[in-house]
């Protein structure tokens, strides 16, 4: 369970280093907005290439044209229509223009929770989850491995689980798309207690299908004096009030489990 843990803050810290290269899976187009700083290149006539701030109406002051509305197209997009305004105006025959985003300002999206620099970040033209979370300086080590996305679809909010140990695994598929009006949250990882004649009593981060065996060894073993038989755990149930149930040694243990081992008679 260690090996697994440690295994997982490394990662955790690859993607904090790595995480923006990790979008080329994504797929989906990004809207230009107020506040983003745009690249735009006319071939073969460098005077008319430029830089512009798109501003809170939505438009970037162009050579020849003037002000131009793009806020709501994509990169791709606002090419095409330069291109078809030059055209059109009589200022060059068949123009190529292409547009790329300097800086995204204009979408940006909360995340929250178990990251060590929780705030908005902006979104890019590809971004995931773990591109956020990377923007937000990585998990912290207390981090769940199972972190919630909340997406706008339509009119409603669904909640989507993301498994990073998946996502570790080389499933990409949770790795999923954000876009604005969505919200990250990282839980705090999941614990449990462990008390009596154990050598190092405390509490421990409970890891995925723990048993009672392993969180034995996690807390150091039993001590000279601890016995196997009669092991209980004090549980909280949905309704918040809490049972003593005895367990074996296979059984697996559930967050906030109170494991606590008896003393032997002889």
């Amino acid at each position: 369970m260690l090996k697994n843990r440690a295994i997982f803050l490394l990662i955790g810290w690859i993607i904090a280093a790595l995480g923006p290269a990790l979008n080329a899976f994504a797929g989906e187009e990004y809207l230009l907005g107020g506040g983003d700083t745009v690249t735009v290149t006319v071939y073969d006539q460098p005077d008319l290439s430029t830089q512009a701030r798109i501003s809170n109406k939505g438009t970037i002051t162009f050579p020849l044209l003037g002000e131009v509305p793009i806020a709501g197209l994509s990169a791709e997009q606002a090419g095409r229509k330069l291109a078809r305004l030059l055209e059109q105006g009589g200022y060059l025959k068949h123009p190529q223009v292409s547009v790329a985003v300097k800086e995204f300002q204009s979408q940006k999206i909360p995340v929250m929770g178990e990251v060590n620099t929780p705030g908005e970040y902006s979104l890019s033209g590809e971004s995931r989850v773990v591109d956020l979370i990377s923007q937000a300086g990585g998990l912290k080590p207390d981090a769940a491995d199972v972190i919630v996305v909340v997406k706008k679809e339509g009119d409603k909010s669904v909640r989507h689980e993301i498994d990073m140990l998946r996502f570790y695994a080389g499933d990409m598929s949770q790795n999923i798309h954000v876009s604005k009006g969505d919200f990250i949250l990282v839980p705090k990882m999941d614990t449990f207690y462990i008390h009596g004649e154990v050598k190092r009593p405390g509490m421990y981060r409970l890891e995925r299908g723990m048993t009672v065996m392993q969180a034995l060894s996690v807390g150091g073993g039993i001590s000279d004096r601890g016995s196997l038989s009669g092991m209980k755990v004090t549980r909280t149930k949905k309704d918040g009030s809490t049972e003593k149930v005895g367990v074996e040694l296979t059984d697996k243990l559930k967050p906030n489990d109170v494991l606590y081992v008896k003393e032997r008679l002889f």
